[in-house]
């Protein structure tokens, strides 16, 4: 396939996440391939195949915040596959990714909607936990580091 970003890039089919109802802003965008370069790493990359010019720029959750404590909802769990009998572990049932941006003040990484991929059946969705206490504009510099509880 032919990019914007990484000119032609090649990848097994069975690497194709499915993001059922899209994501936010890009409801008609659903497939997507997670690109990585060894020069870039942790950063992964997700690839719309249907839109050569659309790609977000994201990184493992745990390591943005290695505390991190995925929540996920019961509607998500149904899309990505996964049993509402308990919450999916990062790393063992799902992939789990924030989407990284820039703001004036530094990068910031969404941990309060990360992206989270079944890791067995590859669908993906963008887990919105509106009552958690996590922002959507972590900042990734921080003055100060952070200690896990």
């Amino acid at each position: 396939m032919e990019t914007k970003n990484f000119g032609k890039i090649s990848f097994e089919p069975e690497s194709e996440l499915e993001f059922p109802c899209g994501l936010p802003g890009f409801d008609s965008r659903k497939r997507f391939v997670a690109v990585r370069f060894v020069e870039s790493d942790p950063l992964v990359y997700l690839q719309s195949l249907e839109d050569p010019d659309l790609c977000f720029i994201t990184m493992p959750i745990l390591a943005v915040d290695p505390c991190y404590k995925l929540k996920v909802s019961g509607q998500d769990l149904d899309r990505l596959g996964l049993s509402q009998a308990r919450q999916p572990r990062i790393g063992e049932d799902v992939l789990c990714l924030s989407v990284l941006s820039i703001q004036e003040t530094g990068p910031t990484a969404n941990l309060l909607a990360p992206i989270v991929v079944n890791l067995h059946n590859r669908k993906a969705v963008q887990a919105v936990a509106p009552e958690s206490d996590y922002s959507h504009q972590f900042a990734l510099m921080p003055e100060e580091a952070s200690v896990c509880s």
